[in-house]
């Protein structure tokens, strides 16, 4: 993760909650807020709804190795959140990973950079 820090600190991850914007997926759920940083925050959040610890990390795995591949897609200066939903348990990472790549990248975009300013490349 060249362009990405995670994020630690739980006012971070609430002042996303309420003044970012939500993107939704059948898998995840996705805070995005711009920054004037240099560089993308990551935070990635998975509840006990999901299941048991194990369904729980390999869930962060599954959103972490997604994330990595399609790092170099996404505009720089944004904070995200990334939330997973209980369906997350059965899927295999290229899904998540092709969602990033297309549709969801499309949305991440269009709620960072409005149409005015245009979305900014790398």
């Amino acid at each position: 993760m060249q362009h990405t820090y995670m994020l630690k600190q739980n006012r971070d991850f609430l002042q996303l909650y309420h003044r970012g914007k939500k993107i939704g997926s059948p898998y995840v759920v996705v805070y995005v807020r711009r920054s004037r940083r240099r560089y993308n925050r990551l935070g990635i959040t998975v509840g006990k709804k999901v299941g048991c610890a194990v369904k729980r990390n390999r869930a962060k795995r599954i959103i972490l190795q997604a994330y990595r591949e399609t790092e170099h897609l996404l505009p720089l200066g944004m904070d995200l959140v990334i939330v997973a939903m209980p369906r997350i348990d059965g899927i295999k990472s290229t899904v998540l990973r092709d969602y990033f790549a297309g549709t969801g990248n499309d949305k991440i975009r269009r709620a960072v950079f409005p149409k005015e300013e245009g979305a900014k490349p790398r």
